[in-house]
């Protein structure tokens, strides 16, 4: 009788005991476990899908970020101009003529393009793009390679200073409205279409949106479907 108590005793000592032993054993998988779905939870957070994942416009919007203005065009002008000076009540005049070299860039404000702008047709996969005008910058006009031609008995060197700033001022005058002649911004706007679709071609492939075909327009030419 008393192996018998001995043995009814011991019994519920040993059930409890295993529990225990279970969940002492268990903490730690839990622990790695834990530690494990934190790391893919911290991946996905950074390396997963975000909010900008299927929207082609997003991801446009961010390749225009990138870049404020683009430079899309450069002309290359030589004006030609003529100033004239007089002294000492007019018994010493001079004259000068100037080809001063200039260069100029046509550049694209990106900064303006916004969620608007954009339009993104999912049926033949066209992002069309609705972009500012193109904008002249100011000449940079080469005066290392000017050629000048001066006129007068006796030309003082006043004189020639005040030449050279008068037809300074006049070649970038000059400059500018060659600048703004039709054929060369024709020429401008085409090649900002060319680079505006290269700068949206590649980011969107990477993004996994293939091969989408980007129509580009400038304010004031139609497009359908895309709001003014």
């Amino acid at each position: 009788m008393m192996q018998t108590d001995t043995e009814s005793t011991a019994s519920p000592v040993t059930r409890t005991a295993a529990p225990s032993l279970a969940r002492v054993q268990a903490v730690p998988w839990m622990i790695v476990i834990g530690l494990i779905a934190l790391s893919a939870w911290l991946g996905w957070r950074a390396f997963g899908p975000t909010e900008l994942d299927g929207d082609p416009i997003a991801t446009s919007l961010i390749a225009f970020e990138e870049q404020n203005r683009l430079t899309v065009f450069s002309a290359q002008v030589s004006p030609v101009v003529a100033s004239e000076d007089s002294r000492l009540f007019g018994a010493l005049k001079s004259r000068q003529v100037a080809v001063i070299p200039a260069r100029v860039d046509y550049s694209i404000d990106l900064s303006r393009i916004e969620a608007r702008r954009l339009n993104w047709n999912p049926q033949n996969e066209t992002l069309t793009v609705q972009l500012p005008p193109v904008r002249v910058g100011v000449p940079n006009l080469d005066e290392a390679r000017a050629q000048y031609l001066r006129e007068g008995v006796w030309i003082t060197r006043e004189a020639q200073d005040k030449l050279t700033r008068a037809n300074t001022r006049l070649a970038e005058q000059q400059a500018m409205e060659a600048a703004a002649n039709p054929s060369l911004m024709k020429l401008a706007q085409e090649a900002g279409r060319t680079a505006v679709r290269q700068n949206l071609a590649i980011p969107l492939r990477v993004a996994g949106f293939g091969d989408v075909k980007v129509e580009v327009r400038f304010d004031g030419e139609p497009v359908a479907g895309l709001p003014r």
